[in-house]
């Protein structure tokens, strides 16, 4: 089992955002350090405070050496494949290897709107999402490293003697996890991913995640894939205290139980230092000794 914190750059100041991970950066009980990818607040329909995610982790990664980073999940729909290519490539250097690229497909309808960021119905973004994976293997691929580069039609995208170098610090570029829920999401998540995240903090239940794993477990069958090469992961948001918090560990547990790798435990970033401390040892080292 493998455990992260997820302190996300919404509605907190930088230097809490900081602390908190310069603590976590102390505490073995995790494996890794994650953040979102909104414009706003993702629970309210307009506005709130965000800090831009692949910047923020940028700078906040040497506070976790040793730690796996990423985001869960970046919109597919905000960046454009080939410079989210760049930046992962970047964020590979930089951490020394230790960076996760994990996508989905968008879905919050006012971030859109209000920037005039396209959001097509979902059957097209799920064929963005796959196009935007086939682009940024492409360029993590060792074709983009010399001339005359990669030449390749993935629509609304194409490569035309695309290169991409340095060669990547993790072997064959960063993992991709992907977060679609859908059959279709999990198809994809079957074909190409390296990990897949179920987002039990939007509505999601314990008997949701079992259904979608067996839908992603027959898919991988399917077309002879191991099931066991993909890393399962699951966000539970962990409230603050009280009986709220003890039943959100006991739910993480479950998740474990039911086949999750990688549990993602969301706190409040502007809990700073003292909430990561907390988390650590209460819901965190609990977790680890439910699983040995």
């Amino acid at each position: 089992m493998r455990i992260g914190f997820r302190t996300s750059p919404q509605n907190v100041e930088w230097a809490q955002l900081e602390a908190a991970w310069a603590e976590a950066g102390h505490h073995d009980a995790f494996d890794s350090g994650w953040m979102n990818d909104h414009l706003g607040l993702y629970d309210r329909d307009r506005g709130g405070s965000s800090f831009e995610p692949l910047i923020a982790l940028a700078a906040l990664a040497h506070l976790v050496p040793g730690k796996t980073i990423g985001q869960t999940v970046l919109s597919a729909t905000f960046r454009h494949p080939a410079i989210l290519a760049r930046q992962a490539l970047t964020l590979d250097h930089l951490t020394g290897g230790r960076y996760v690229l994990a996508l989905g497909a968008g879905w919050h309808v006012w971030e859109h709107e209000a920037f005039g960021i396209e959001l097509p119905p979902i059957r097209e973004r799920l064929d963005r999402l796959e196009a935007q994976v086939r682009i940024i293997r492409a360029l993590f691929g060792t074709a983009a490293r010399a001339e005359p580069g990669v030449t390749l039609d993935a629509p609304p995208y194409r490569l035309r003697g695309a290169t991409q170098e340095p060669a990547p610090i993790h072997p064959g570029g960063p993992p991709i996890w992907l977060g679609g829920q859908g059959p279709r999401g999990l198809r994809i998540a079957a074909r190409l991913a390296d990990g897949w995240n179920y987002a039990s903090n939007l509505d999601g239940t314990l008997e949701g995640f079992i259904e979608r794993r067996e839908i992603l477990r027959r898919e991988c069958l399917a077309i002879g894939r191991d099931p066991a090469e993909i890393e399962v992961s699951v966000q539970v948001i962990i409230p603050p205290d009280g009986e709220a918090r003890r039943a959100a560990t006991r739910a993480a547990i479950e998740y474990g139980r039911a086949g999750a790798s990688h549990l993602l435990l969301t706190t409040l970033g502007r809990e700073g230092a003292p909430g990561i401390r907390r988390l650590a040892t209460e819901v965190a080292a609990p977790i680890r000794d439910a699983f040995g």
